[in-house]
């Protein structure tokens, strides 16, 4: 597998909320981790050691409180371009039919906004997935300088993940407000190309740290 696309799967598996078995999937993590370009692999390693100091109560608590709309620390890609509009609803038709473009029927619990899930698209299908990132990229900066301002350690996950895209990340959130008037959104469809569906598969590299959801539970 492509070392970005590692990146992109781990990350993946990161930015989904932990759950009571997130422990058990760190040596896997780690091991991906060794085939991944060396700085989003510290950068990732990093969060990494930062989660194995807590227990699974404690950083299922700082995932909750991390990731909100509330404090603009949003995982929902089209939360940052449409936010709470009717226009939302028909992106999130169009992510759909991109992911079944491309061979995915997309069946999760999560809308196919949420980041774990395009990283896992972009992990399975750079091309098609690195577009469908890059389209998104004002979001992604702006969560990554939003996280970057609040010391939080899933910054250097947001940094990982930006760093598999072509071209330098945004300093300020006027930059990053800039990507969004680049111009009109890329279309990725039709491209007749069939992958792997969403979920654990026969054909996926067992060795791998394939994301899978994990039920939210009450504190």
């Amino acid at each position: 597998m492509n070392p970005d696309a590692l990146v992109r799967l781990v990350a993946g598996c990161v930015l989904q909320y932990p759950g009571d078995r997130f422990h058990d999937e760190l040596p896997r993590l780690r091991a991906a981790l060794t085939r991944a370009p060396a700085r989003p692999a510290a950068l990732l390693g990093s969060f990494l050691d930062h989660a194995e100091g807590l227990g699974a109560v404690e950083l299922c608590g700082e995932y909750t409180s991390t990731f909100d709309t509330r404090n603009r620390r949003c995982l929902y890609l089209t939360w940052w371009t449409d936010g709470d509009t009717r226009r939302r609803g028909l992106s999130l038709v169009r992510l759909k039919r991109i992911y079944r473009d491309f061979g995915l029927e997309f069946a999760g619990e999560e809308l196919p906004d949420f980041l774990p899930v395009a990283l896992e698209f972009a992990a399975l299908r750079e091309e098609a997935g690195t577009e469908l990132l890059q389209e998104h990229r004002a979001g992604l900066e702006l969560l990554r300088l939003a996280l970057t301002e609040a010391d939080s350690p899933y910054a250097p996950v947001l940094e990982a993940v930006c760093a598999t895209l072509p071209g330098p990340s945004p300093a300020t959130k006027a930059e990053a407000k800039a990507l969004a008037r680049s111009g009109p959104p890329q279309e990725l469809v039709g491209a007749g190309t069939a992958l792997e569906p969403f979920g654990p598969g026969t054909d996926r590299p067992a060795d791998l740290p394939w994301p899978t959801p994990r039920e939210r539970q009450s504190a």
